[in-house]
């Protein structure tokens, strides 16, 4: 069960740095960058939360200076993703779809590797949410965005929800790969349906002078 899990966690990281590559070149479709620079943004979206979430467990050496499989991955997405730009304008919601499945797959991987190491349920939360939506906020960086963990859309919030419901599941002994995937699932629709229904978090109010 032990492999099967560690399995599951690798497939997901390469299906997380794909979907989280593709967003990249998504955002700089109006930038008017050349194909290095749309490379460069895709790479740093694909590979910052994972980064972030190996220098801050002391995981030696990084997972894609180890495995090159992760940056094979990171061009061959972002390379179908500028061949399908230059045949058609992706959906208007392609890219915040796009997001929302790299978010999740980050997020609860982070978590996940957080609670293997032995951390505390808050310090699991926080890595698992730093993971998921720093490579989004390198890109939205990059790119001249307001990161979309800044606005008041459910975004971080979502990310925190799955990761909560992985350690509930967890302390109640659910088979693991079960509880990553109601996780992961979970973070998802919270964003999906945030971004169909405009569903935002309460926003402080402006003092009137």
């Amino acid at each position: 069960m032990l492999v099967e899990s560690r399995v599951l966690l690798y497939y997901l990281d390469l299906a997380g740095v794909a979907v989280f590559a593709a967003s990249g070149v998504l955002a700089t479709r109006d930038r008017e960058l050349d194909l290095f620079g749309v490379m460069i943004v895709a790479t740093f979206t694909a590979i910052g939360g994972g980064t972030l979430r190996d220098l801050l467990l002391g995981h030696h050496p990084i997972f894609w200076v180890v495995d090159h499989w992760y940056l094979i991955t990171i061009l061959l997405s972002a390379m179908v993703t500028v061949l399908y730009l230059c045949v058609r304008p992706p959906p208007g919601t392609l890219f915040l779809v796009a997001d929302a499945f790299g978010l999740a797959i980050f997020a609860m991987s982070g978590a996940k590797l957080a609670l293997a190491a032995g951390h505390s349920p808050l310090i699991v939360i926080i890595m698992g949410a730093m993971t998921g939506v720093m490579g989004g906020m390198l890109r939205d960086v990059i790119t001249a965005r307001i990161p979309l963990v800044l606005q008041k859309e459910v975004y971080a919030t979502a990310a925190i929800a799955g990761i909560g419901v992985y350690l509930i599941l967890n302390a109640l002994e659910v088979a693991e790969t079960l509880a990553f995937s109601i996780g992961v699932v979970l973070v998802i629709v919270l964003r999906l349906l945030a971004i169909r229904w405009g569903l935002n978090l309460p926003t402080l109010p402006t003092p009137k002078m």
